[in-house]
């Protein structure tokens, strides 16, 4: 449980009750995790915990959980579950990557070249140990380039190393064999080319997190929160030294194990933040292309998952997607998580993380209170819908005609307390459940 606390807050419509569901007038909920999501549901109004085998309408369980139970869980119309069955397509390196290429490879070819290079937004990667011989072909071609070698279902910066010399990962090669000669399972990893050229605040490297909610894949609709937050190294950044995990590995779980981290500052800075910081130093117009930038690759990824997720009425997912920027301000695609950490490093962490994971739970909407058409709920803005979705800037005009762009508002003022008021002031023809 978190040592953080948001105290006197219930997520609860303006009402104060919650309308029975089938004869019950509660919610029951199941979570596996300690941390600031058990928080949250435990100060939901009228949700209620259960424990072991009993039965339940709401879990936000962790992967493995879902891997055990899923397949032999019967679930009611009115269950919800944070994950979907196959989630690793998108959030295990290797296959992110894999459906990333065959997705592009399929809009050249149906669409043509200009539409294909629209996902030119991951770094050159390869499976190891499968795609190896392609590697080293690769490899070749660019001597002296930094790469990166990452395990392909681990976080929190486990296992990863920066190399120059083909040598390195040979050496890597034979100790891996030795270590896994005995064992059935072969760990896979992928090299991805190191970005070199990150864009750098006080001369320090960071990445951002994104988190993106998909509560359905057919018809795709995902949702985009305003906040976020870029993570820090600890260590100025230079190429002289790709030993020195805390000037290249911005997890916080890495940068707070460095000497002078200090948990008081942390190593974040809030999304609105950091918008801020751009806008100031290159001007509206050209951040505002970064984050459209940004949003082409959240929606990218999500389609090109979409023919091969299964997708279940039942199912949604809190994704956490990490994005680097390099000098030129382009937005590169690292990894995207299917359980970002909900851990706070501070009281303001807590807070943040708090608010998005109560609004994710207003936008899956246990209790009825939404009538399906919301554009917007809380800090969450929908983005896609079957389609675009678009918002109406009446201050800009082109041609004649109102300028439309994308329903996103990240890194933007994020009201959220005073648009749920109003989203669930009580109305005479209040929808039950």
């Amino acid at each position: 449980m978190s040592k953080y606390k948001i105290s006197g807050n219930k997520a609860s419509s303006d009402n104060g009750k919650t309308e029975e569901r089938g004869g019950r007038s509660c919610v029951r909920y199941k979570c596996g995790l300690l941390s600031t999501i058990q928080d949250v549901l435990q100060q939901r109004t009228n949700w209620v915990e259960v424990k072991d085998d009993g039965e339940w309408d709401f879990n936000w369980c962790d992967v493995g959980w879902l891997r055990e139970n899923f397949d032999h869980t019967y679930m009611e119309e009115h269950v919800r579950i944070n994950h979907f069955r196959n989630h690793y397509e998108l959030t295990r390196k290797n296959l992110m990557v894999k459906n990333l290429k065959r997705y592009q490879k399929n809009l050249e070819k149906e669409v043509g070249r200009a539409e294909a290079s629209k996902c030119d937004f991951f770094p050159c990667t390869f499976a190891l140990p499968s795609e190896y011989h392609l590697f080293v072909e690769e490899f070749n071609r660019s001597p002296g380039s930094i790469w990166i070698m990452k395990p392909v279902a681990k976080s929190q910066g486990k296992g990863i190393f920066l190399f120059r010399k083909l040598k390195d990962v040979i050496e890597w090669k034979k100790e891996r064999a030795e270590e896994q000669k005995d064992s059935a399972h072969v760990e896979n990893y992928v090299s991805q080319r190191y970005i070199e050229n990150p864009y750098l605040i006080n001369g320090r490297k960071f990445d951002l997190r994104v988190y993106v909610l998909v509560t359905s894949y057919v018809p795709l609709k995902a949702w985009l929160y305003r906040d976020g937050f870029a993570r820090f190294s600890s260590t100025r950044f230079s190429l002289s030294s790709i030993d020195d995990k805390y000037m290249h590995l911005t997890n916080v779980s890495v940068q707070k194990t460095a000497p002078d981290y200090d948990p008081e500052k942390g190593c974040k800075w809030q999304m609105q933040q950091l918008r801020r910081y751009l806008t100031a130093k290159h001007g509206r117009e050209v951040i505002e292309t970064l984050f459209k930038e940004m949003d082409n690759i959240f929606i990218r990824s999500l389609q090109s998952v979409q023919k091969v997720i299964i997708n279940d009425k039942h199912c949604f997912e809190l994704y956490g997607y990490d994005i680097l920027l390099d000098q030129n301000l382009k937005p590169w695609l690292i990894e995207v998580n299917a359980s970002p950490s909900h851990t706070p490093s501070s009281q303001e962490d807590y807070g943040m993380k708090y608010r998005l994971l109560e609004d994710t739970l207003n936008v899956v909407d246990m209790e009825g209170r939404l009538t399906g058409e919301e554009k917007r709920v809380g800090g969450y803005d929908l983005m896609w819908n079957n389609g675009p979705v678009y918002r109406e800037d009446s201050g800009l005009q082109t041609c004649g005609s109102l300028c439309f762009t994308a329903n996103t508002y990240l890194g933007c003022v994020n009201d959220r307390e005073k648009q749920l008021r109003h989203l669930f002031k009580p109305f005479p023809f209040q929808k039950k459940l």
